[in-house]
């Protein structure tokens, strides 16, 4: 009885408390006053890793999550993201089978590369993500020394009603540090939890780490001027512009790990007005599935625990249920009223864009799967990417053969010296990647 039920993904994981400064006015973008001039927000950051469970070595390789809540004076927003700006999959449906192949064989509960690489072959909009992971951005030093980025697109919206898309990115003022083979072995031979106890150290001896918020502006009728669909969460926006927020520090260590990590919960959907979720259809589905899975943990009252308590009244409606530890004494607890209405913002409703056409499920139109992977391998330096090479053929070479050569024709029709290379790793037959690539497009 003094046990919750474990997350499914993000189970290891740490946190810190601190505070959000806007240093760069964004009234001409949204009206969230969490972005007014000089607004000093209070916020708790977990970070995590994603698919071991808790008590996992923290050198695994694995994404980690850099999820932040904002206690703005409108009430809580959650930004829920991961260290890499991109992620595996763009169709929401597939979420719960990618967990599956990336958890342990059911059957034997070991670990897999095998039963991952299955499912990625199916799945050629992973290809950047992969590379991401298979570098050495999967085994960061510490928490404190790698970014985050919101993955999504987001919309705010001005006190005009006008309506701009974004993407969300933490610059880490501490510099990024990763772990490369070498070292991912030495640092898991002393110490498996070296990421959470150096966070602990630094902000108990007073050097909070700190992180720039920035983000990248999308205006609406830009959207069809790309060669690949911008709202797509496995796609970055290259060559666009960041534009500088606020910054993040981080002051205050956790008081008790389970009431604060393990409990709070973080809703995609928990947002504020003049900032809401785009039609991407990955964060769409987000926002219904992460408070489904939080009512399962936590219970019908998970917004009532100390740590997602917001700093203002909350007047939502909400009556009853088990565990309803709030105070509530109005006696009308419906919409409309006559009296102490709940504002309905007009402009969290407005869009100049029009819709037309069918409602359907489709493929979107302009994949591009694998060109943002061929980039991100040539931005590498010699050493990363021969890390990246031997950390990605080492795992594949162990896999189905089919799955294997349609991995690798995958990242040959990204790069050819990467295929090459994670190929000749993987032992791989180099002319019937060629062959599997020439058939892929672009």
């Amino acid at each position: 009885r003094e046990r919750i039920h474990e997350r499914v993904v993000h189970a290891r994981g740490t946190g810190a408390h601190g505070t959000f400064t806007v240093t760069d006015n964004l009234s001409d973008l949204t009206k969230a006053k969490v972005f007014a001039a000089g607004e000093t927000t209070p916020v708790f950051v977990r970070f995590s890793a994603v698919v071991h469970g808790n008590h996992s070595p923290e050198t695994l390789r694995d994404p980690r999550g850099f999820a932040t809540k904002f206690y703005t004076a409108e009430g809580n927003w959650d930004l829920v993201g991961n260290n890499f700006p991109t992620f595996f999959i763009r169709d929401a449906i597939k979420f719960p089978d990618m967990v599956h192949a990336f958890k342990p064989d059911p059957r034997t509960n070991l670990d897999d590369d095998s039963r991952r690489f299955d499912f990625f072959s199916h799945v050629p909009e992973s290809t950047r993500t992969l590379t991401e992971l298979y570098s050495d951005s999967g085994t960061p030093a510490s928490y404190r020394e790698m970014d985050g980025n919101g993955v999504h697109a987001y919309k705010l919206i001005n006190a005009k009603g006008e309506v701009h898309y974004v993407k969300f990115h933490w610059k880490s003022l501490q510099g990024i540090k990763n772990l490369d083979p070498k070292q991912v072995t030495e640092v898991q031979g002393r110490d498996y939890s070296h990421m959470t106890n150096d966070l602990v150290a630094h902000i108990n001896k007073g050097d909070f780490p700190k992180w720039d918020l920035y983000v990248q502006v999308l205006k609406p009728e830009d959207l069809a001027k790309f060669d690949f669909e911008p709202l797509d969460a496995t796609k970055i926006w290259p060559d666009f512009t960041e534009r500088k927020v606020g910054q993040m520090v981080l002051n205050r260590n956790l008081d008790n790990v389970f009431q604060e990590t393990e409990q709070v919960p973080w809703p995609p959907a928990n947002l504020v007005p003049g900032i809401e979720p785009s039609e991407i259809r990955l964060l769409q589905a987000r926002l219904c599935s992460y408070a489904e899975t939080q009512i399962y943990r936590l219970g019908a009252k998970r917004l009532q625990l100390r740590i997602q308590r917001p700093t203002v009244t909350v007047n939502n409606g909400n009556q009853d249920g088990a565990m309803n530890f709030g105070k509530d004494t109005t006696g009308v607890n419906y919409q409309p009223k006559s009296s102490d209405a709940r504002e309905e913002p007009a402009t969290a409703r407005y869009s100049e864009s029009a819709l037309a056409g069918n409602t359907q499920q489709a493929k979107i139109q302009r994949e591009q799967n694998f060109k943002q992977a061929g980039d991100l391998y040539r931005s590498y330096s010699k050493k990363e990417r021969q890390d990246l090479i031997d950390n990605f053929g080492g795992s594949l070479a162990t896999t189905d053969d089919e799955s294997k050569h349609i991995i690798l024709s995958f990242l040959y029709k990204a790069d050819p010296e990467y295929g090459t290379g994670v190929a000749k790793v993987a032992k791989g037959d180099l002319a019937r990647v060629k062959a599997l690539a020439e058939k892929l497009t672009d």
